[in-house]
């Protein structure tokens, strides 16, 4: 993140605006309503200004911006058009740590104001960083369409009964929390929608006097979370993602995507690498258990799908032997989302006439397979974790009958914007390895799809830097 995104009360504080033209007259609007006492210094005033100064709603300081007037302001927002006023008023104000914005040039700020969908009290705010305030405004157009003017009326009503719900639950935010989700996505909210807001208030009303506190009963979300690209989680991974206690996570998940889980849960850590595991996955269940019988609601986040080499079978066997409630959300698996990223069709009429999925090492570590099964033309064979054995992979498909031309490729970090394609065959594979600096997550495909790679790949990577994400519990 560029700019931290917060909220900041000036109700009946006061706020600089140095400018008065159409410009400053933007600001100046948005500084009133959100309660700031609010005075412009320029020479002169844009009409509507004037009249804001007319009625007493600011006060105009009718003279050009000298050194000192930066004086005890919560705010300050420049928006002259001359560069070395804006530039006087952002090292002033800076160096009195006051909060300094100068409009449209993102280096004179400490902070930005973003794009804003005003449905009081609730208020969704969208930011570019200062890069693009078009593309912020854009963003906010298409999220109005969405979001009804009742909701501002819900986000009221729900303030009114807030201090009796936190009482009836001894103010423990999860029961708290469970008991709002369940207003907010039912019947009531759809009253408010709909106009019927006296059905509304009567209806929470009977609600919240019939609120209990429940049976400590947790639960244990299964989700898959994709190869990498969030845009390919489901809609029902992004509802649980949201509904969330705690969140179990393994090192495949992407940092992207455990950013649009919800911001309070608690994280914890247990991805593993080759020989190196942070938590034993005997240990994860136990965890999973113990966390859901906390009466928590408890996300397994796993990369690709949890059921396809995810060990998501392992985990529900021992929460269907703890009596634990569960529920499984399957994910794009890595070998389809991969290979269509990278333009290579798992099947083709022309080319295959099967698809085996297979891992790259078993769990002794060995990479012993049945190749004979394995080695045979006219199969596509989509290899996981098989990036440390890619010499044995090689070696025994060819000892085995497949020829040391068929094509095979490396997916490295398939759908992220980091996403490389290693093309060769069965005889250059391992060189291409040897030869060049390749980080996991990684798949090999093998077979004679792979030719349409040069005319079918689409996904060109920008090769962003990666988010950084916490790895300890």
């Amino acid at each position: 993140m560029k700019f931290l995104p917060i909220f900041l009360n000036i109700k009946e504080q006061p706020c600089l605006v140095v400018g008065g033209g159409q410009v400053a007259a933007r600001k100046i609007f948005m500084l009133i309503r959100a309660g700031g006492n609010v005075t412009v210094i320029s020479p002169a005033l844009s009409s509507e200004v004037a009249k804001l100064a007319d009625k007493g709603e600011i006060t105009h300081v009718k003279a050009a911006f000298k050194a000192g007037d930066v004086g005890d302001y919560r705010v300050v927002i420049a928006a002259t058009n001359v560069r070395e006023v804006n530039q006087a008023v952002y090292e002033e104000a800076s160096a009195k740590n006051i909060p300094v914005n100068v409009v449209d040039t993102p280096d004179l700020c400490t902070f930005i104001t973003p794009s804003v969908i005003d449905r009081d009290p609730v208020q969704i705010a969208i930011s570019t960083g200062g890069s693009s305030p078009v593309l912020a405004r854009l963003l906010r157009s298409k999220l109005e369409t969405f979001i009804p003017a009742a909701y501002g009326r819900l986000g009221q009503l729900v303030e009114s009964y807030r201090d009796r719900v936190k009482e009836i639950f001894n103010h423990n935010s999860n029961h708290i929390r469970g008991f709002w989700e369940h207003i907010l996505d039912g019947s009531i909210a759809d009253m408010l929608i709909a106009g019927k807001d006296k059905a509304a208030q009567e209806a929470l009303d009977q609600a919240v006097n019939e609120a209990k506190v429940p049976d400590n009963i947790g639960e244990v979300y299964l989700v898959g979370a994709g190869p990498g690209d969030p845009d390919l989680l489901t809609f029902r991974a992004l509802r649980l993602m949201q509904r969330a206690d705690v969140v179990v996570y393994d090192r495949l998940v992407s940092a992207e995507i455990l950013e649009m889980v919800r911001r309070d849960a608690e994280f914890v850590y247990v991805g593993k690498a080759r020989d190196k595991h942070a938590v034993k996955q005997e240990n994860i269940n136990e965890l999973l258990v113990r966390f859901a019988k906390e009466g928590k609601k408890v996300l397994r986040l796993k990369g690709g799908d949890p059921f396809i080499f995810g060990r998501g079978g392992e985990e529900i066997e021992t929460l269907m032997e703890q009596g634990v409630s569960f529920q499984v959300v399957p994910g794009i698996t890595a070998a389809a989302g991969c290979a269509a990223y990278a333009g290579i069709p798992l099947t083709h009429r022309d080319y295959v006439q099967s698809c085996m999925f297979v891992t790259g090492h078993l769990k002794d570590g060995s990479v012993n397979l049945n190749w004979s099964a394995l080695a045979h033309k006219g199969q596509t064979i989509v290899f996981y974790m098989g990036l440390h054995g890619v010499k044995e992979i090689c070696k025994q498909l060819v000892a085995h009958g497949l020829d040391s031309s068929t094509p095979a490729a490396l997916v490295e970090k398939g759908t992220t914007p980091q996403q490389q394609v290693h093309i060769g065959d069965l005889s250059t594979l391992p060189d291409i390895v040897d030869n060049t600096e390749i980080l996991p997550p990684t798949l090999i495909i093998v077979g004679d799809v792979v030719k349409l790679h040069n005319k079918l790949a689409w996904f060109e990577p920008s090769g962003a830097k990666p988010l950084a994400y916490p790895v300890s519990n």
